[in-house]
């Protein structure tokens, strides 16, 4: 049997039924110039394999390879050495395979690679639970919105100018469909964080404040003062991290106050995979852990006594009392949390630190050696391993420059905010432990060249 084993006379009974002539009308809300009126134009019909295979071979060679020039790009997505035993360890049957574990008989080792994901990122957000990871730092972003709306009864959540304007489109995306209002900003090429505005924006009707940590621009706010202001109107911190490694130096945001911490966990065990499949993390007070979205793994004894592993709270809320879920997340990102857990598993509170303090080194080697060339100018007066320096020149073509000399050389903020001629001349910079002496030289290099 095929898989859509549809004849004719199927279709036919079917769209009588639902009132459509032909197939074609299916697609009438589709505007006519965005439909195909024929074959794909320029496209052959068929060619062989092997055909195919040069092709596609040949397309791809044209891109530039992360792993093969000086990279420092950044804004959410970097570029960290993963250990080859975590691939190798990831790829095993037992967790290749595994989907969904529901029935928890036949699933202890995955739930317990979940629960000890859970703990990693309580411990690493500064929190007292976390769930079994969501589907990306973005989309975790907008479901602790959710659920502070559903926790506060309010609708105004005000997000910091320094959230990832990724970020800030999904959210603006799902608040269309639950009425939420945000208060939004974009930021300005100084160190400034924005904490002012964040909380002179504070009112009664604010169910959430949400703030980057570090920020879009490499800035680390303190968040106490923060909190303090957003609990003193009965309103939520949430603090969103993109870069996890930062943690390993700088204060967890659980610490400061924060009510819920998400963010993406790419840079723990997962590659840049070309953008994704990510993992998002959310973690939250366990006061709040039954507003809280996703899946839950619990440990438990089974009849005889013994230590076992089940889905908890969530599989009542999410499958069972469907009208009252908390997420439309329905799944974890598995196999990405596999290897988030083990890498940070494998490295341990002292590696991570360890890392993390390279991480901070090179960044600040980078960042001084770029203010020096003429013209550059160095915005952050704080930072972890990503920065933002402004050009004499605009800088989206100052990257495409550099790319031209072999360097990805970062991430030009008119790319992210095409709009704000103000931060034409902005370029990020993220500089992780795989940077070598010979990139920074490169890099400088280039810059120099682009700059003049």
């Amino acid at each position: 049997m095929r898989y859509l084993p549809l004849s004719e006379a199927d279709r036919s009974d079917m769209l009588e039924v639902i009132g459509a002539a032909s197939v074609d009308d299916l697609f009438r809300d589709v505007p006519e110039e965005a439909r195909l009126d024929g074959p794909i134009h320029d496209l052959p019909m068929h060619a062989s394999e092997m055909a195919v295979e040069r092709q596609l071979g040949a397309m791809a060679a044209k891109n530039m390879v992360a792993g093969q020039v000086p990279f420092f790009l950044g804004c959410g997505a970097y570029k960290h050495h993963v250990p080859a035993s975590v691939d190798h360890l990831i790829q095993r049957g037992e967790f290749l395979t595994a989907y969904t574990p529901y029935q928890p008989e036949i699933a202890q080792g995955t739930l317990q690679v979940l629960f000890e994901f859970q703990t990693q990122v309580a411990r690493l957000f500064g929190c007292e639970v976390a769930n079994a990871s969501m589907y990306d730092g973005s989309t975790a972003c907008w479901e602790a919105i959710g659920m502070a709306r559903r926790i506060t009864r309010k609708t105004k959540a005000i997000l910091s100018s320094g959230l990832h304007p990724h970020y800030v489109a999904v959210c603006r995306t799902m608040a269309k469909f639950t009425g939420d209002t945000l208060d939004l900003a974009e930021p300005e090429l100084t160190a400034a964080t924005g904490a002012e505005r964040l909380i002179a924006s504070i009112d009664g009707e604010t169910s959430a404040v949400v703030v980057q940590y570090p920020d879009i621009l490499g800035r680390i706010t303190d968040l106490t003062p923060i909190a303090e202001a957003a609990h003193a109107k009965g309103a939520l911190l949430i603090a969103v991290v993109t870069e996890p490694v930062a943690l390993g130096l700088i204060k967890s945001p659980g610490e400061m106050g924060a009510d819920i911490v998400v963010g993406e966990g790419q840079s723990i065990g997962v590659g840049l995979q070309f953008g994704g499949p990510y993992v998002g993390l959310f973690a939250c007070r366990e006061k709040h852990v039954r507003q809280m979205p996703g899946r839950l793994a619990g440990e438990t004894v089974d009849a005889e006594g013994k230590r076992g592993f089940v889905l908890t709270l969530s599989t009542r809320e999410q499958h069972i009392r469907r009208e009252k879920a908390t997420s439309n997340i329905c799944t974890n990102s598995g196999l990405c949390a596999l290897a988030f857990s083990i890498h940070l598993t494998l490295l341990g509170e002292k590696g991570l630190r360890t890392l993390a303090e390279i991480n901070h080194a090179r960044a600040v080697e980078v960042a001084g050696r770029l203010a020096a060339i003429p013209g550059v100018e160095l915005v952050n007066d704080a930072f972890f391993n990503e920065f933002t320096v402004k050009l004499p020149v605009e800088a989206r073509p100052a990257v495409h420059a550099m790319v031209e000399k072999g360097v990805l050389g970062g991430v030009s903020l008119e790319r992210l905010y095409p709009d704000r001629e103000a931060l034409a001349n902005g370029l990020v910079v993220a500089v992780t432990e795989v940077v070598s002496d010979e990139d920074i030289d490169a890099l400088e290099a280039a810059l120099k060249e682009v700059c003049k």
